[in-house]
């Protein structure tokens, strides 16, 4: 159950990430509040999820899958341009999340 509340966790931040540009700098009601609800969630589920697993897997996890998600999300969604360099940096995270839950979980 630990990894459904991180993969939740990951999901709500990816959604409240995504949602920070249409806040305008937190001027815009809906768009704010859905920021604040979904890091609301994130936070809750990653604290459900670490009472299982290792904090430090568990955030590396959350930052790296939540990352490589929302450079994917602003490449095909908002026109943010994707190079060879900021591929391969999201590939190394991602390498990185594998080593650690490898070496980490034991």
């Amino acid at each position: 159950m630990a990894y459904v509340y991180l993969v939740l966790a990951i999901a709500v931040e990816v959604v409240g990430t995504s949602l920070l540009k249409a806040t305008a700098g937190f001027t815009k009601f809906w768009p704010t509040a859905g920021v604040l609800v979904a890091y609301a969630l994130a936070f809750l589920f990653m604290s459900l999820s670490v009472k299982v697993l290792p904090v430090g897997v568990a955030y590396a996890m959350w930052s790296g899958l939540g990352t490589a998600a929302i450079v994917a999300i602003g490449a095909i969604f908002l026109g943010e341009p994707l190079s060879l360099l900021k591929v391969t940096g999201v590939g190394l995270v991602i390498a990185g999340v594998v080593v650690l839950n490898v070496g980490g979980a034991h």
